[in-house]
């Protein structure tokens, strides 16, 4: 049962009641919004009808609210409709419609939050897509998370999502790549290579590569030039780091649909077939640039080039697409990317990357407007930096990788759970430092742990009534028939009400990208389910179980079920486990 599609519909109802009255003026009642109010002393919903409807009706935004307020307070389920500042009308809903919305949660059970929202509607969620030089670094952790949490999040909206990682296989990072893995494979044969050349890649991870060369080649790829062991080297090397990052996401829980890669599009054609794509739509022309202000990079040229009209689309400058030696850019190989993709029936695609990224953003928004010809979006979510700390202090590098900390050493530390979690409870356009001390203690601060908690809490409940009172049949048929009336104390409402807003926090998250915001929720239900058991603690008569009174108990054990759901639905959306014991 949602609570807010629900009074939306009812309001919508009386609205239209209204403006029969008036049936020369139209009203949209999409833009009707039933929320919750940001102060709760406001009441259990307010509602912006009066607000966006008036000025259409030709009515004072306080005189429609009085009037919808009335309608409001004859509906049974309504215990009072107030007119609030300039015609918000706030309502207080009656304990049975509470009630009867938990007896809805409990029946729906797993399902509960789940939306059709999407409609099935296809969504490409890109993340991860690190340059295949290496394992992966703790910073490319969040990024990850937000984008496999993100893709479990539209999944439970009703969208159809394919997780898709592009391995930047082209260019020149991965020929340094194959020399710094040909140094390897020299000094697996026996050869002292010394200090490995500013340029290349220092990191211990390259010497199974030289050794699997070594193994297989011999010395044969000694005897030849650079030009013919150099594509030999570097696709082993790739497919080596590949295997290297899929492990490394799996101790994450992370598993991608599709790997697309770079080279391919260049082989196929695809990049040039893209700008003449967007040559026939008169979007490319040679021109030159006006320099950028402030003091030029050192790669700048001015020169005539092939340019792409991005500003037609809201970018501030057009982009190049070829670069002096006559290669195309990073940016025309994307171009080709996003065209694929959108032919492969994406309408929605979302890129997850990191904060260095923001340059990006509006260059490729403007592309896939230009070649979807404004029927496809892309949102770029950028993530911003994880500073690792331990007990406060910096932690120091990693001698595995040379120069960073990698994701499968902090995993091994502290364990995927308090990652994936983490990751999540700070919007990802916000610095997050990640503390392993703190996300490993036993205590409030720790929400991950907070979180669990509340979930091996609530199983923890239902051990306790089967020792307790073994008679009470407290299976799934006799939750949902419990005497729910019997919930009437105040902490027990309260709780009610926050599971009862899990739909709507789907929902908010999965249209807003935001996944931080099911994480914040869950900490709040956890908050209130640890707060009403620790009134229990000062008050018997608020137990969960109550030997003496198998009814009130199985209405309790009812709403610590729902509770249970409410907690075991977010999580798996954050992919973080559900215990049922913590010890």
């Amino acid at each position: 049962m949602n609570i807010f599609n629900d009074f939306t519909a009812r309001i919508k109802k009386i609205v239209q009641a209204i403006a029969a009255g008036y049936p020369e003026r139209a009203v949209e009642l999409d833009r009707i919004l039933v929320e919750l109010p940001r102060d709760a002393s406001h009441g259990d919903l307010t509602c912006n009808a009066a607000m966006v409807l008036a000025k259409p009706l030709g009515l004072k935004p306080r005189d429609l609210a009085m009037s919808i307020a009335v309608a409001l307070g004859s509906d049974p389920d309504v215990d009072q409709a107030e007119v609030a500042g300039p015609g918000f009308v706030n309502l207080r809903l009656k304990p049975s419609y509470w009630q009867l919305a938990l007896r809805g949660l409990i029946g729906e059970g797993a399902d509960f939050g789940r939306l059709n929202l999407g409609g099935g509607e296809k969504v490409n969620v890109e993340y991860v897509s690190a340059n295949p030089t290496g394992p992966m670094h703790v910073g490319h952790a969040r990024g990850a998370v937000f984008g496999d949490v993100l893709a479990n999040l539209l999944i439970a909206a009703g969208y159809e999502v394919t997780r898709e990682y592009y391995i930047n296989d082209a260019g020149s990072q991965v020929d340094q790549l194959a020399r710094s893995a040909f140094l390897r494979y020299r000094e697996a044969l026996g050869e002292d290579i010394g200090t490995i050349p500013e340029g290349l890649y220092p990191g211990e991870y390259l010497q199974p590569v030289g050794q699997k060369l070594a193994s297989e080649h011999g010395t044969s790829l000694l005897a030849i030039p650079e030009a013919e062991w150099l594509p030999l080297v570097r696709e082993v090397t790739v497919a080596a780091m590949m295997a290297m990052i899929r492990d490394d996401l799996k101790t994450l829980h992370i598993v991608h649909d599709v790997f697309f890669s770079e080279r391919s599009l260049a082989a196929a054609g695809a990049v040039e077939a893209a700008i003449n794509t967007l040559r026939q739509k008169g979007l490319i022309y040679e021109g030159r640039l006006p320099p950028p202000k402030g003091q030029l990079p050192e790669d700048w040229e001015d020169r005539e080039q092939t340019l792409f009209r991005a500003t037609e689309f809201g970018d501030d400058v057009d982009r190049p697409l070829r670069k002096s030696d006559g290669s195309y850019t990073y940016f025309a190989s994307d171009i080709a990317y996003h065209l694929e993709k959108f032919r492969r029936g994406f309408r929605t695609m979302i890129n997850v990357l990191g904060a260095d990224h923001g340059g990006y953003t509006k260059r490729m928004k403007a592309a896939v407007q230009a070649i979807s010809d404004g029927q496809a979006t892309l949102d770029v979510r950028l993530c911003q930096l994880v500073r690792l700390f331990r007990g406060g202090e910096p932690v120091k590098m990693s001698k595995r990788s040379g120069d960073f900390v990698t994701l499968r050493e902090v995993v091994d530390e502290v364990g995927a759970d308090p990652i994936r979690f983490m990751m999540v409870f700070r919007k990802n356009d916000a610095p997050l430092d990640f503390d392993f001390q703190k996300v490993t203690e036993q205590s409030k601060d720790n929400p991950v742990f907070y979180v669990q908690y509340a979930h091996a809490r609530t199983c923890s409940v239902f051990r306790q009534a089967a020792s307790e009172m073994p008679r009470l049949d407290a299976g799934g048929d006799a939750l949902a028939g419990a005497a729910l009336r019997r919930l009437d104390d105040s902490g027990e409402m309260a709780l009610v009400r926050r599971l009862c807003e899990y739909p709507r926090i789907i929902e908010a998250a999965a249209l807003s990208h935001e996944p931080h915001r099911v994480a914040f929720y869950l900490y709040e239900v956890a908050s209130e389910f640890h707060g009403h058991w620790n009134r229990g603690k000062e008050l018997p008569q608020l137990r969960f179980i109550n030997q003496a009174d198998p009814d009130l108990t199985l209405a309790r054990l009812a709403l610590v079920h729902a509770t249970k759901l409410v907690l075991s639905s977010g999580l798996a959306i954050l992919g973080v486990s559900a215990p049922e014991e913590m010890r």
